[in-house]
């Protein structure tokens, strides 16, 4: 029997599911050098509150939507989780001073923001012109969160190395971008699908550029900057999640 819009969603927002659960947990081995060290120093927490902000808006979108938005809320969920986890370990092991950068950034972005933009659209708008409005904001934020890998894809020309952007990442990252702009597709929903057209030609790039550098002589540079978490995370997931979630920590 043919399978359906909806059937068709449901098989790659699942797929999607799975590839941004194995995302959400790549930063592991970055935290456990933070246990281990009994410190975060060197470490950023900025990629973890942006991925954690970015799983607080989807869900409360696919809450809006409510039509076919289990998936969303399923892998935000577990986002959620994950970044909150991440953050308290960073925070436990942090510096006073990046402890209490960090603490600055959650309110300003995941309590001051993320309130006033909920309370905003609660009682200034509603049906779907709220959604709508939370649909757009999504996508804002999300194409702006794609922007991170032009960073590291600049560091990969500038010297001359793909250390820092390993090409499993890089594909599973296209992979995830394909699938969750096909469920947004079948969902008719573009809010999700649009900004994932951006992940899926972002991981071409970086793969092509991959194949490109990958036997050339590094540069050196004065103070080279490790950019792997970034891309992990912020790349990633945060797609997800949304359609396209991540996360990972910048270490300098």
């Amino acid at each position: 029997m043919a399978m359906n819009r909806e059937s068709w969603a449901f098989v790659f927002g699942l797929i999607g599911n799975i590839i941004s659960f194995m995302v959400f947990l790549s930063p592991i081995p970055t935290f456990y050098q933070i246990y281990k060290k009994k410190t975060s120093e060197g470490y950023q927490s900025l990629p973890y509150v942006v991925a954690l902000l970015s799983a607080m808006l989807w869900i409360y979108y696919a809450l809006v939507k409510k039509d076919a938005a289990l998936l969303l809320i399923t892998i935000n969920t577990f986002g959620i989780v994950v970044e909150s986890s991440y953050l308290a370990l960073f925070l436990f092991y942090a510096s006073k001073k990046a402890r209490l950068s960090t603490i600055k950034l959650l309110l300003l972005l995941n309590v001051f923001g993320y309130g006033a933009m909920l309370l905003a659209t609660l009682f200034l708008s509603k049906g779907r012109t709220r959604l709508a409005i939370i649909g757009w904001i999504c996508l804002v934020f999300n194409i702006s969160v794609f922007a991170a890998p032009l960073f590291i894809m600049k560091k990969v020309i500038t010297t001359r190395s793909v250390e820092y952007m390993p090409f499993t990442l890089s594909f599973f990252l296209t992979i995830n971008a394909v699938m969750w702009f096909f469920y947004g597709l079948f969902l008719r929903d573009y809010y999700i699908a649009l900004p994932n057209t951006l992940g899926f030609l972002f991981g071409i790039v970086q793969m092509v550029l991959y194949l490109m550098y990958r036997n050339a002589t590094p540069v050196a540079l004065e103070n080279p900057m490790k950019v792997q978490e970034l891309n992990d995370h912020i790349v990633e997931v945060v797609k997800v999640q949304d359609g396209a979630k991540g996360g990972a920590i910048d270490k300098v």
